[in-house]
């Protein structure tokens, strides 16, 4: 008898009322590629409902086997750690459902085609027309302390750079991880390109991306003869819910590995030595469902790391200028 399966898209949250109003959008666009399945969504951290909410949903609508999709680009802390450790909780409270977590989107030509069309569309709007090789793209992406996910954010760049064919590409973070967004752009101001593109490679809006847009702001005003033009992130892109409806159809199929080959806690990655077998645990029980900013009323002002270890990666020297 095949058992009663539900989908539990599980995202990352925010205090920002639009980025969960765009997770909530992907949740029905998911329920509409998997339409022979019960679909539910929660978020780590801040809004709701929760992941254990929506898995409550699930099991009290009679699901008998749950498949678990994070809703997130690279498998950092909160795809090796955080959301497992939700799942294996439930699944240990609840041993007659079974439970399944499929990987994270990770590098993907879907991905990369919905990336470079948000990019065209930047293109489009603009109000001047730069040749591409004039044009230096700016990827942007979240930062975490684990090196093999941020590396996962270069190659992405250097794929849209050398498949649209710009003049040069860079790579930069809004956290935790160097060079930051200021420091980047400045940066590559002085390289003498007539326009920078500034890509935030992220899922949805939020406090981090309002970041970005203002940072490059804060930089043209200093580079009035560079155009910088600010494309879109991904959102809902139809490429990336055929590609979130792909990660789930993968756990049948058994696919749904993540790239365990440089995981910094499994083998010990040069740096991140100490973080070998750490043991898995979640780390948002303090901000858990406490709500959006629209809810309180006010910016709580926190800013955390994404992953173990310390709130930042170990800082480079900065460039030569």
């Amino acid at each position: 008898m095949t058992k009663k399966t539900g989908i539990m898209i599980c995202g990352h949250g925010s205090r920002d009322t639009g980025a969960v109003r765009e997770f909530e959008s992907l949740a029905k666009g998911m329920k509409e590629r998997l339409p022979e399945y019960q679909v539910d969504s929660g978020f780590l951290e801040f809004a709701k409902p929760t992941i254990r909410t929506g898995l409550e949903n699930l099991k009290n609508n009679g699901i008998e086997r749950i498949l678990a999709v994070p809703a997130m680009l690279f498998a950092a802390g909160h795809v090796k750690n955080d959301i497992p450790w939700e799942l294996n909780n439930f699944a240990a409270e609840n041993p007659d459902i079974e439970m399944s977590c499929g990987r994270d989107l990770s590098i993907d030509f879907k991905l990369l085609k919905a990336a470079s069309e948000r990019i065209e569309e930047a293109e489009k709007s603009a109000d001047s027309d730069v040749p591409r090789a004039e044009t230096l793209l700016m990827v942007v992406g979240r930062g975490t302390n684990d090196p093999d996910a941020n590396s996962s954010i270069s190659k992405i760049t250097r794929m849209l750079w050398e498949g649209m064919g710009f003049g040069w590409a860079e790579t930069c973070y809004s956290g935790v991880a160097h060079p930051r967004v200021d420091e980047g752009l400045d940066r590559v101001a002085r390289m003498g390109f007539r326009r920078i593109i500034v890509f935030p490679y992220f899922l949805f809006t939020g406090i981090l991306v309002n970041r970005i847009y203002d940072q490059s702001d804060e930089i043209a005003a200093r580079w009035p003869d560079v155009e910088f033009i600010k494309a879109s992130y991904l959102n809902d892109h139809p490429l990336v819910l055929d590609c979130m409806a792909e990660r789930a159809r993968e756990i049948f199929t058994g696919d749904n590995s993540m790239n365990c080959l440089l995981c910094k806690y499994r083998e010990q990655v040069i740096g991140y030595e100490d973080d070998k077998g750490v043991a898995q645990a979640g780390h948002h029980h303090h901000v858990s469902g406490i709500g959006t900013d629209d809810d309180h009323g006010h910016d709580h002002g926190h800013d955390h790391g994404h992953g173990h270890g310390t709130a930042d990666t170990k800082a480079p020297k900065k460039a030569a200028t």
